[in-house]
């Protein structure tokens, strides 16, 4: 199996983050790992309200999300381990990530407020 990039953290660019959260799909996702603080399966992602996203897009959905810094993924069997790396990158961008989560859920009423996130991990 190929290795899964992690990039270090001084190597997260701001574009990157916003590329990967403009997808509403992906910022659900995301807030998923944040609010279970580590997920066992990539499936335990893959309902976002009344619609389940395929295997394949799960997993490029997971891809972008790993590829922009925003979690960190280990496999463990058959299965891959997730968790954000929202303490790290909120260092790096204050106050990014808690804009982009609010304008969802402000917008949208199905992403969770940062601050609740947080509050919960």
């Amino acid at each position: 199996m190929r290795p899964l990039f992690h990039p270090a953290i001084e190597d997260v660019r701001p574009e990157a983050i916003l590329h990967a959260l403009a997808d509403p799909d992906r910022a659900a996702i995301f807030a998923g790992i944040m609010r279970a603080g580590c997920v066992e399966a990539c499936s335990a992602l893959s309902a976002i309200g009344d619609r389940v996203i395929p295997k394949s897009s799960l997993s490029n959905h997971v891809k972008v999300l790993r590829e922009a810094g925003l979690i960190r993924s280990e496999r463990h069997g058959v299965e891959m381990r997730n968790q954000s790396r929202w303490a790290e990158v909120e260092a790096r961008f204050p106050g990014l990530l808690a804009a982009i989560i609010n304008a969802y859920a402000s917008g949208l009423g199905t992403t969770p407020r940062a601050d609740e996130t947080i509050a919960s991990s």
